[in-house]
């Protein structure tokens, strides 16, 4: 099983998790050699699979707000506690939202009772592609550790989705504010679910993107992540590439 991984350095290592071999790609910037293995897993790449039909959203759950702006408004005007664990998961439901629409995603909050877990639906469909994928994603906020068992209760997310989230084209991410450890990653690995990780701070900078061998069948053949630089400001970013090639970072959508 194959796991991409974006981080701060540019290595591949290879190694077994029992008899499948697995590799983790980490890249800080792209380069020549790089670029001749993602050409040479072009032509294993998936297209849009597609919808059949406008997808049905379960109930948001909450009506006073659906953006990050309209929730502060909400919170200031009822005196919610922003430290009360309401606001912190709140907080960074939306901000996770809006940051991965620089991405290609379209997500929308749907927590709530029966959920299995999942916080946010929709799509992603990378920039400048026709791919895409619908996803089911769990937001883990704050500075708790995340651990194997945690991927096991994403695993359980694909049980439970709403119907326009089942069958080929799903993948299921977990968010969270730390770096996926080893376990995460091995999990991941060995899991038979299309699935992956995102590290995404408090005030919304991403960090980090793997996904497994599973997600790679489902149409991120090709794809994978590296760090820029933004000129004139000296910071990091996460951007995709597919082939080797960078995709460029869209507008945020609140």
């Amino acid at each position: 099983m194959l796991l991409r991984h974006g981080g701060p350095l540019s290595l591949t290592i290879r190694r077994t998790i029992g008899r499948r071999p697995v590799s983790v790609t980490t890249a800080k910037r792209f380069s020549s050699s790089s670029s001749s293995n993602s050409s040479s897993q072009d032509h294993g790449t998936k297209e849009d699979h597609g919808t059949k039909g406008p997808l049905i959203y379960p109930d948001a759950p909450a009506t006073q707000h659906n953006s990050l702006a309209a929730f502060l408004a909400h919170a200031k005007r009822t005196g919610l506690d922003e430290r009360s664990t309401v606001f912190v998961g709140t907080h960074y439901e939306y901000t996770v939202a809006a940051v991965l629409s620089r991405y290609g995603f379209t997500l929308r909050r749907v927590g709530g009772v029966s959920d299995h877990g999942t916080d946010l639906l929709g799509t992603w469909t990378p920039p400048t592609t026709a791919q895409t994928l619908r996803v089911l994603v769990q937001c883990k906020a704050g500075a708790q550790r995340v651990g194997p068992n945690l991927v096991r209760e994403l695993e359980g997310a694909f049980v439970g989705a709403p119907a326009g989230w089942r069958g080929e084209g799903v993948l299921a991410l977990l968010v969270s504010q730390r770096p996926a450890t080893k376990g995460v990653r091995d999990s991941l690995g060995r899991s038979r679910w299309p699935m992956g990780y995102v590290c995404c701070t408090g005030d919304g900078v991403v960090r980090q993107m793997v996904w497994n061998r599973r997600a790679e069948e489902e149409g991120l053949e090709g794809f994978g992540v590296t760090t820029r630089y933004v000129e004139g400001r000296g910071e990091a970013e996460l951007v995709l590439l597919r082939n080797g090639k960078m995709l460029p970072l869209l507008e945020t959508k609140e």
